[in-house]
């Protein structure tokens, strides 16, 4: 990601923030700027001010070190899985997805987050079993 390679560059230098309470509370000024934007309802404002939001993300990320690129892959897959589960169960109670109220699609979704995270604590105790 351009941005991260930017702000590494810069941090090179000593262009950086001295802590990471610092490049948060940039991304919390961030967020509260694209809000603003959004009650302008200036389509181009509002973009701008997204894209300050994603870098200082991106810069948040570079301080923790943290790949922000891989680490968005990552909840990309998640939130998929998690899809795909909301639209498994919305089947077996004999809907589709598309169908269910909205409000109960947030259940849906909370299911799909208990039972990621069943699998996971699963897969996690066979490997801890496998171990010598």
């Amino acid at each position: 990601m351009q941005g991260f390679q930017l702000t590494r560059r810069a941090s090179r230098i000593g262009f950086d923030w001295g802590n990471v309470d610092g490049v948060v509370e940039k991304l919390q000024e961030e967020l509260a700027e694209l809000r603003n934007a959004q009650s302008a309802q200036s389509s181009r404002h509002i973009e701008e001010e997204l894209g300050d939001v994603l870098f200082a993300a991106v810069n948040l990320a570079r301080f923790l070190k943290v790949d922000p690129e891989i680490a968005l892959k990552r909840t990309n897959a998640k939130f998929s899985s998690r899809f795909r589960e909301m639209e498994r169960l919305a089947r077996a109670s004999g809907r589709v997805l598309a169908d269910v109220p909205r409000e109960e699609m947030e259940s849906l979704w909370d299911q799909a987050k208990i039972s990621e995270n069943e699998s996971h604590s699963r897969s996690r105790a066979k490997k801890a079993a496998t171990r010598p």
